[in-house]
């Protein structure tokens, strides 16, 4: 049994929040927190809990005509000397805070109040805390829980809480990985004529992201630019050897216009010359984007609850699978989407009760 003190889902969203990015739940390593959560969930007496891994599904069941699911991953980067949290000023500092523990505060004290017998939310509710959102696809919690219990996650609208400042940010970007291999014969370096050098193969490829135009995309009054760039790369074998291999890890952000196929045609279009010349692309990793569904009245209805315009999310989130499924999803949060990940990862303080309220509004049916 854990010696950590139980999550009280009663005390204020800042005081949560610092209670979350005090248990370190790196990705792959979030048993502990999960522990936490499933028994303060299970602890409230009027909801449906079930758990599959270091994944926490809960949900009302109350016949509501509707239903609301909203979504939160437990897992951080790994920790850069920022645990426990501290404050500082009107900021709370720590692994997470942005990214996005003060987002599941958020989902927990909403819990807390929807989740108790009595409770009157104006929609049916269903909370799902996963793992592993930070790493490669294949081991995202919430893509387990769609494959395993996938009815757990219909609704009629999914909110995100990942970070956005306390905006409104709709749809996601795709997010593919491609890896490039270049292919030499090797020599000693005092007679490169001898050999062919696989390094030098991949100046084109560079060359050829370096003088790439990103595309921006208005989709329902949001603006997505797009990005391709290398993130990685390898080769060589020591220092008086002419390498005969080396590869180069690119990075393709799209707009959700483009599906999955349309993006990995695009890269190959991009990259043809260097394919041309005997290159190899071969694709590592790839999640398709979402659009921001704004005309869906669900959605609509939440923008207009929290009176915020809708801007694009840069980036991916699990919102894309929700879209899969056809249910519109928003993301969200209270944090600072341009701190995740950083050292200096923070939240302000001002943020956490607001977002907290409008959700709060939202689901009670009390908002103007």
């Amino acid at each position: 049994m854990s010696d950590l003190p139980p999550l009280d889902l009663s005390a204020d969203v800042l005081t949560l929040t610092r209670a979350l990015v005090d248990v370190p739940s790196v990705s792959g390593d979030e048993q502990a927190l999960t522990d936490l959560v499933e028994a303060a969930l299970r602890g409230l007496g009027g909801l449906e809990v079930e758990r599959i891994g270091n994944n926490v599904l809960a949900r009302t069941n109350l016949g509501r005509p509707t239903r609301v699911v909203l979504a939160g991953h437990l897992d951080t980067v790994p920790i850069a000397d920022n645990v426990p949290s501290r404050i500082e000023g009107d900021r709370l500092y720590g692994c997470g805070t942005s990214d996005m523990k003060s987002g599941d505060a958020v989902m927990l004290r909403l819990a807390g109040r929807f989740g108790v017998p009595g409770a009157e939310p104006a929609h049916d509710l269903t909370f799902a805390f996963y793992d592993n959102e930070e790493v490669e696809a294949v081991k995202n919690g919430l893509g387990r829980v769609a494959r395993e219990r996938r009815g757990w996650l219909y609704g009629d609208l999914a909110i995100l809480l990942e970070p956005t400042d306390g905006e409104i940010e709709a749809g996601c970007q795709g997010t593919l990985r491609a890896r490039i291999a270049a292919k030499g014969r090797r020599a000693h370096s005092a007679r490169s004529w001898l050999g062919e050098n696989a390094v030098h193969a991949l100046a084109g490829p560079l060359a050829t992201l370096a003088a790439y135009t990103a595309r921006e995309v208005e989709i329902d009054g949001c603006t997505y630019r797009e990005g391709l760039n290398a993130v990685g790369i390898s080769g060589g074998v020591a220092g008086n050897v002419i390498p005969d291999q080396a590869a180069l890890l690119v990075n393709f952000r799209y707009a959700p216009d483009r599906d999955e196929d349309a993006a990995e045609a695009h890269v190959r279009e991009v990259f043809a010359e260097a394919l041309a010349g005997g290159a190899t692309l071969e694709f590592v990793d790839h999640s398709g984007g979402a659009l921001p569904g704004l005309t869906e009245p669900a959605a609509a209805a939440f923008i207009a609850a929290v009176g915020r315009p809708a801007r694009a999310k840069l980036g991916w989130t699990d919102v894309a699978r929700f879209a899969a499924f056809g249910i519109p999803a928003i993301n969200y949060g209270p944090g600072d989407p341009q701190l995740a990940h950083t050292r200096e990862e923070h939240v302000v303080i001002d943020r956490l009760q607001p977002a907290e309220d409008a959700l709060v509004a939202y689901l009670s049916g009390s908002a103007a």
